[in-house]
């Protein structure tokens, strides 16, 4: 105490109190009160938001919100508003009354309030603990392009670019690029980057635009290798953070996750049958959102956790890539990981073999040659490989329990959304 402090920031409450000013000062790591005296034509001149810079020294208050406040020598307005902000930054979340499209409307300045601009906090630590702890694990971290000629998917939900004389198309997924780089020599390569789905949904859990956290391996006996990896994964992300994010957590009153030293696998066709026999719920070959729940708590009461693979989806569910299960080629190996009844990955085991792939992508309708570019590496020695994709607005989303995982993106791009 009684040490002198620099602050610059916004202001974020003001108020006279006879020959006192209180101000309460914002910058990103919180807020404080600052006392102000003999200052009172500069004081006048504060509004709620505006930018300001101050001199003064720390001293000990209990009537102060944090025990402390700072009396202010010096104080300079850096910055002034020119109108009334639309959005009330000082309010609580729950009284500002606004529908979430205002919020999106206004997002630069609606990210200043301390709660909505606080799960960007927690999604941007995920994206750390997820690179973090791949690199501990050997991976190599990768850029792929966004700007491709064929689609990972075989689909027509591609967002298409004039590029130059011909057409190309904003990548869906690095999917390709991830197997060709394991093909490569790399063995082990992750992606932090935007994904694209020419989808026309406009839910509350969709976007157009996202962030995906992809992670490729080579050299595995099979797919269950990659969900223990994931497991572990999730473990280290949840705990960090735990620690580093203490206060937005408390915001959202958010409640970390015990990830289970290994997460149930049930099969899709057992997920469909425990549905129908617990919930006389009916699912026609794949889980709907509302089976995604169910099942999450069917695991929640019979294993003890949020968190579900489901396993061995069919074949005409899956991408030409997905391996063909040993035990019935009319499944694969491959999976969705639910958590609190979202689904917040997709992965699974890739074929390897050059000539199964190439079959399978015949199967789909579609021509190799289109695909040269990708298949060009499976001719000389591909090794048994498989990975994941995890969304990371949906993990962030799931975490702190947001009604709309727009809330979850800085500036989110759906359906009808294109600015800001």
């Amino acid at each position: 105490m009684g040490s002198g402090v620099r602050l610059k920031g916004w202001v974020h409450t003001v108020r006279e109190l006879g020959k006192l000013v209180f101000v309460v000062l914002r910058d990103r790591t919180g807020t404080v009160q600052c006392k102000i005296r003999g200052q009172k034509e500069i004081a006048k001149q504060l509004e709620e938001e505006a930018a300001i810079e101050l001199v003064g020294t720390v001293v000990e208050d209990p009537r102060a919100p944090e025990g402390v406040e700072v009396d202010v020598e010096e104080l300079a307005l850096l910055a002034k508003p020119v109108e009334p902000p639309p959005i009330q930054i000082n309010r609580p979340l729950d009284l500002i009354g606004m529908r979430l499209e205002t919020i999106l409307n206004h997002r630069a300045l609606s990210l200043r309030h301390p709660e909505i601009g606080s799960a960007l906090k927690v999604r941007a630590e995920f994206i750390w603990a997820f690179r973090e702890y791949l690199r501990s694990q050997g991976f190599l971290e990768v850029q792929t392009p966004k700007i491709v000629a064929a689609g990972t998917e075989g689909g027509t939900a591609l967002f298409a670019v004039q590029y130059f004389e011909r057409t190309a198309y904003l990548a869906q997924s690095p999917q390709f690029y991830k197997q060709m780089l394991v093909g490569a020599g790399y063995e082990r390569v992750c992606e932090v980057g935007p994904v694209y789905r020419a989808e026309e949904h406009n839910t509350t859990r969709h976007l157009n635009e996202y962030i995906s956290l992809d992670y490729e391996m080579g050299f595995i006996d099979d797919f269950r290798e990659i969900t223990r990896l994931e497991t572990e994964l999730l473990r280290f992300m949840f705990e960090h953070v735990e620690r580093a994010c203490p206060r937005e957590l408390e915001i959202y009153g958010a409640e970390l996750p015990k990830v289970p030293s290994e997460i149930p696998h049930v099969r899709l066709d057992e997920a469909l049958s425990i549905l129908e026999t617990n919930y006389q719920k009916r699912c026609e070959g794949d889980l709907d959102p509302e089976g995604e729940k169910l099942l999450c708590e069917y695991a929640q009461e019979r294993w003890g956790t949020e968190f579900v693979f489901v396993t061995h989806y069919p074949r005409e569910h899956r991408p030409m890539y997905a391996m063909p299960s040993e035990e019935d080629p009319s499944l694969t190996n491959s999976f969705d990981l639910l958590y609190k009844g979202l689904e917040i990955t997709t992965g699974g085991q890739r074929i390897h073999d050059y000539h199964m792939l190439v079959e399978s992508i015949r199967s789909r309708g579609l021509d190799p040659e289109d695909f040269a570019f990708y298949l060009e590496i499976f001719k000389y020695g591909m090794p048994p490989h498989g990975g994941l994709a995890i969304g990371a607005e949906r993990l962030t989303a799931q975490l702190l329990n947001l009604p709309n995982v727009r809330q979850a993106s800085f500036f989110p791009r759906d359906r009808t959304r294109l600015v800001p």
